[in-house]
């Protein structure tokens, strides 16, 4: 399933196109509890990759609502059906990716007040990054 839903994040984050929970959920078996509490303690080992790519997320929010571009400004959504289909038993992953989506919006809020040259650059990198780090978790650990 994770892997599965690293593929559908990959086209999303690729697209400018949110993830639904619709899509995620159609293929979202619950595990069985003993599966769950053990899968709690084992972060999944690509976990380093999806919190930037949370904090990616969460500055590009902050961005597209500072900046308003075309394309999908569904950024907090996209977030919020990432975490349901990859955390949905795990508490602990959870909150570190809320976390570090919370991080990236923050940290763009701090600095940029207004739409400015500087601000419509960062979120195009920053879209640019998400995209790239997100197809390579689908290719990495997609399979």
């Amino acid at each position: 399933m994770k892997r599965r839903m690293e593929w559908m994040l990959a086209i999303a984050v690729a697209t400018g196109t949110p993830l639904t929970v619709a899509n995620a959920a159609q293929h979202t078996p619950p595990p069985p509890p003993a599966a769950a509490a053990q899968q709690e303690n084992k972060p999944a080992p690509y976990d380093n990759q999806m919190a930037r790519l949370s904090e990616i997320l969460g500055a590009v929010q902050y961005l597209r609502t500072l900046c308003p571009a075309t394309g999908s400004e569904e950024w907090r959504k996209s977030m919020s059906d990432l975490l349901a289909a990859d955390t949905a038993n795990e508490p602990n992953r959870r909150q570190r990716m809320t976390a570090a989506f919370n991080r990236g919006y923050r940290s763009f809020a701090a600095v940029h007040t207004a739409c400015t040259p500087a601000a419509i650059a960062a979120e195009e990198k920053y879209r640019i990054e998400g995209a790239t780090l997100a197809q390579e978790i689908a290719s990495r650990f997609g399979n």
